[in-house]
């Protein structure tokens, strides 16, 4: 079967899973450009600590060439071979296995990124804030961006994040709403002093502490491998990244976050935790200030399918969740993977482009959905727990889970999937 002339896709937004869309298109010999709203490749903080799932480490695998994925696993952290729950004064409730060789790997967001970017010079634009896109009669689409400029292409993909511009022009009607929820995020060095403040277990995997009021406190150690030499990476120090996680209305007066920088976020979270452990107190009392974030958790509204077309959407661009099962990059690279098949096929001349996508659409709703649908369930049951009755309860719950192996292992089946 002859190949289909060669068509070019433009990539809005370089994040995770439009860089990995990137490299997988590249190998299947379809035109790519990336365009990207930040001025170089470190011009924001690019998050904390990801984890990266069995799915997502073969969506890395599908996409990158071999040497590029044998580099991300090289930059990974020693993986995880426990998680661990706490109450606020750090007694132990359950310690669940994570059965090693499944391809769970620990990364930080912003080394990971930096891999991504690696052998992409040249495709990704920096500096290139998308604003809007026409489509010609011939069906020729053309980025538009806010400096002015533009450019053409014949297919568009919105890999622009859970604020997506390109959401909002080609389906108005997909919303994200606000969940009520509220974010803090920290990361502190890993040196003696403070990893005398967090479990021993901490370091052989994460450690979710449970409190009363719904509140919840996510605890993890990110203990790097080192890259091998001659890679232009950063330097890679390990640290310890914590995340609170709290219902508005349970924040001191319902404080809004958005206006509060990093001295007024710390102060926050040592006002939310102040009967909690010491050492909880002074993980986060040690906390670099420039070094917290805050975010408004929401969750997307699941949509019908839609007619397929030149333009469709990855990752949390259209299928944005909370992170309270932690899959929401995994499901990212997932579409990346699936794009790159299926669009792999139309270069191939087995599909038109227009049909490759509407194969990528019809999978990746489905299972993106569910991810959104199942993130969101964990994150209402996570905040729900808020009366001492009901937490005593949940914790018992854990005790006996954790006393009882066989229940223990049907309760976390699919952790971390």
């Amino acid at each position: 079967m002859p190949e289909t002339p060669p068509f070019r896709v433009l990539i809005i937004g370089a994040g995770i899973g439009g860089l990995a869309l990137a490299h997988g298109l590249r190998r299947a010999g379809v035109p790519v450009a990336v365009y990207e709203r930040d001025r170089s490749r470190t011009d924001r903080p690019q998050g904390y600590r990801l984890h990266i799932n069995p799915a997502g480490s073969q969506a890395l695998r599908e996409c990158l060439a071999p040497d590029l994925f044998e580099t991300f696993v090289s930059t990974c952290g020693a993986n995880p071979s426990t998680m661990t729950f706490y109450t606020e004064q750090l007694d132990r409730l359950l310690t669940v296995d994570v059965e090693p060789g499944k391809g769970h790997r620990s990364v930080s967001r912003h080394i990971l990124r930096q891999v991504l970017l690696t052998g992409l010079a040249g495709v990704v634009q920096f500096g290139k804030t998308y604003h809007h896109y026409r489509q010609a009669p011939d069906g020729t689409l053309t980025a538009c961006f806010v400096d002015g400029t533009s450019v053409e292409g014949d297919l568009l993909i919105g890999a622009d994040g859970g604020g997506s511009p390109v959401r909002r022009q080609y389906l108005p009607h997909a919303r994200r709403v606000d969940t009520g929820v509220r974010g803090i995020a920290g990361r502190v060095p890993i040196t003696a002093a403070t990893r005398a403040l967090v479990p021993a277990r901490v370091f052989d995997g994460p450690a979710v502490v449970n409190a009363p009021g719904g509140l919840g406190v996510f605890v993890a150690a990110q203990q790097f491998q080192r890259p091998p030499e001659g890679l232009e990476l950063d330097p890679v120090e390990d640290f310890i990244s914590w995340g609170l996680g709290a219902k508005r209305a349970k924040l001191p007066t319902g404080a809004e976050l958005s206006g509060l920088d990093g001295p007024a976020l710390r102060t926050l979270v040592l006002e939310v935790i102040r009967s909690w452990h010491p050492h909880l107190r002074e993980l986060v009392a040690s906390t670099d200030p420039d070094a917290i974030t805050a975010t408004t958790i929401r969750s997307a509204e699941p949509v019908p399918p839609w007619p397929a077309s030149p333009i469709t959407l990855l990752g949390d661009a259209i299928h944005s969740m909370t992170p309270a099962r932690g899959v929401g990059a995994n499901t990212a690279l997932r579409d990346a993977a699936l794009l790159t098949r299926t669009l792999g096929a139309a270069r191939r001349g087995e599909l038109s482009p227009t049909e490759a996508i509407g194969r990528y659409e019809a999978e990746m709703i489905r299972y993106g959905f569910d991810a959104v649908r199942a993130s969101l369930r964990d994150l209402r049951q996570q905040t729900s727990i808020e009366g001492r009755v009901a937490l005593a309860m949940a914790r018992a719950g854990l005790r006996v889970l954790d006393a009882v192996p066989p229940l223990k292992r049907r309760a976390f089946a699919d952790l971390g999937g």
